[in-house]
């Protein structure tokens, strides 16, 4: 039946905004803007790592990384909500299609979760180990500790992929959303849903928790080691290179576990739209805004490649 049912299900529907279509032209511009903004922070991230050597280091190696996925991230998301912006009703998706997104979805999300984890080590070793740095961040730990961030996504994605489309669907579902997110998605089986959406949750929690719990552990030791410092120069200075990070974590984790772990009894379909609007098309833009304004060496970076590219008077 399962099998049957894939065979002849054409598309699903994705609702998008079409319930509230007096904001569908407005909010088209702002995810537009946003979606611009966001390839051009992401670029410019890009940029200046690969050709300032003041970036040349595992801390920038991993920003530049974090801004791949977050190019992808974003690509993978807004040109289809912006279609569906663009027209008044729900818009199809292939079910081939609403699957590849959804893998892409997750994979990414996973990768940037680990990556995160990845940049918080960079900075406990920075701090807490500064001897050992070139020993434990060596070019070779950096491209494993990134490819491990990516083999977990697309593992990650082939578990949960394969289990929510091996369910049977009824024909010309609807999902209750802007894109193929996990969740709405999964509630549209008609049947074994429940238990598989006990596993699919439990491991998406299990990989937000994780990399979260790691994070934090890192930086209670580093808290421990500013405390340890007897100048409050040094310890606003070594903090400096800690907050664009700690503000990136808190908005991607944050949001997160808003929408992944919170209680569902509550929730409304809205809020759950705003809310992934939000940590797909939102904190992408705001992830390079964050690095340039909030960091001396990408500033300086910028200030630079600026210069080299004016005309001399």
């Amino acid at each position: 039946m399962a099998g049957e049912n894939h065979t002849t299900l054409p598309e699903f529907l994705l609702l998008g905004f079409s319930d509230h279509k007096a904001l569908q032209g407005p909010l088209f511009w702002v995810v537009l803007l946003v979606y611009l903004v966001t390839l051009l922070g992401n670029s410019l991230i890009i940029l200046l790592t690969q050709v300032s050597p003041a970036l040349h280091s595992p801390m920038y190696f991993f920003l530049r990384q974090l801004s791949v996925v977050e190019l992808f991230y974003t690509t993978n998301i807004v040109p289809r909500t912006l279609a569906n912006l663009a027209f008044p009703h729900p818009q199809a998706i292939s079910f081939q299609g609403c699957a590849a997104q959804m893998y892409v979805f997750i994979v990414l999300g996973i990768s940037e979760c680990c990556l995160l984890t990845a940049m918080a080590y960079d900075r406990y070793v920075a701090i807490c180990q500064p001897l050992h740095y070139s020993t434990l961040l060596s070019p070779w730990a950096c491209m494993a500790m990134v490819g491990t961030s990516w083999l977990t996504g697309i593992i990650t994605a082939t578990t949960h992929a394969s289990l929510i489309f091996s369910l049977p669907f009824a024909s010309h579902p609807i999902i209750p959303h802007f894109l193929c997110d996990i969740l709405p998605v999964l509630r549209l089986a008609s049947a074994g849903k429940h238990r598989s959406e006990i596993s699919v949750m439990t491991a998406t929690v299990v990989f937000i928790m994780i990399p979260f719990s790691l994070i934090v552990t890192s930086y209670i030791r580093i808290l421990g080691a500013i405390l340890a410092m007897a100048s409050t120069q040094s310890r606003r200075k070594v903090f400096s290179t800690c907050s664009s990070h700690l503000l990136v974590v808190s908005l991607f984790f944050g949001t997160a576990s808003i929408t992944y772990i919170r209680p569902q009894a509550g929730s409304s379909v809205t809020t759950d739209r705003v809310l992934s609007l939000f940590y797909t098309v939102v904190t992408p833009m705001l992830n390079p805004i964050i690095y340039t304004l909030r960091n001396k060496d990408v500033r300086r970076a910028l200030q630079h490649l600026v210069k080299r590219q004016s005309p001399l008077p």
